[in-house]
């Protein structure tokens, strides 16, 4: 049985007006809520990443408690997307949580395993990572949300290969991220611009980095471009891994030599006629 609508005497008679509001009051109220949505987003958890420029972007850095998305910006790029998330999981167990990182049984026949040695030499110890391999897409997203609501998971990430989270999949999963106050991090393994709720998108690039002192290797690099973010704007970024001090580190662009202009002969080509 419906409950009754009151009417406007009774709800005259408890001291509530029936009148429309007026502008006026209609203005101070959206200035409250505007307000009160600020205070919210100030107060959100940040989890930054010691790149003054971005950090601005993402208003204080990476927001906790949410969800975010990484992918290639090209086929090629898989391994650079990977190098990222692994980044970030290391930046968010800084706090003593654990790492659950999650995978469909065919990820690895598409995108390698996953290398113990490599992971613990980029700062992400084996000791605090959890790694759960599942049978379908499906079950991992049902394990990625579950995960998220566990407060001990500082870091929940999820292997997909393209668009396999819709957007009632990824809004499940954002509201279970803001329920544990972990990050959520579905990694593409393809290029993808479909919509989702995700609070960033990010597409990752592999860069061309620095020699070491040796001559041998440097520090890895990342070329990142936030191309959604729902807290500010958008931007690109060249970025190094530290591995050793478990920090993003600014790459400065690199200056390659250039071969001298040759003039002893004609900056045109001769064509030579075949045949």
């Amino acid at each position: 049985m419906s409950a009754a609508k009151p009417s406007a005497a009774h709800l005259s008679a408890v001291g509530l007006s029936t009148a429309e509001p007026s502008a006026g009051s209609r203005e101070t109220l959206n200035a409250l809520r505007r307000v009160v949505a600020g205070a919210s987003r100030s107060g959100e958890a940040r989890l930054g990443l010691g790149v003054a420029s971005l950090d601005r972007a993402l208003g204080g850095g990476l927001a906790k408690g949410a969800l975010h998305e990484i992918g290639p910006a090209a086929p090629r790029d898989g391994g650079a997307a990977t190098g990222f998330a692994i980044a970030l999981a290391v930046l968010a167990l800084r706090e003593g949580r654990q790492a659950i990182w999650i995978r469909p049984d065919f990820i690895a026949a598409e995108a390698g395993e996953l290398y113990g040695p490599g992971l613990a030499l980029m700062g992400l110890s084996l000791q605090r990572l959890v790694v759960l391999e599942v049978p379908r897409v499906r079950d991992g997203l049902w394990a990625m949300e579950e995960a998220l609501q566990c407060r001990a998971a500082g870091a929940v990430v999820t292997e997909l290969m393209g668009e396999d989270a819709d957007l009632t999949a990824t809004r499940r999963l954002a509201l279970a991220a803001g329920a544990g106050g972990g990050l959520g991090l579905i990694l593409r393994h393809r290029p993808c611009r479909a919509a989702n709720a995700a609070m960033t998108r990010w597409e990752v690039a592999s860069a061309a980095g620095e020699r070491d002192g040796f001559g041998g290797l440097g520090l890895p690099a990342f070329t990142i471009s936030l191309v959604k973010n729902r807290h500010g704007p958008t931007g690109q970024w060249r970025l190094s891994w530290d591995h050793h001090e478990r920090a993003f580190v600014t790459a400065p662009a690199l200056s390659l030599p250039v071969a001298a202009t040759a003039f002893d002969r004609s900056s045109r080509p001769q064509l030579a006629r075949a045949g």
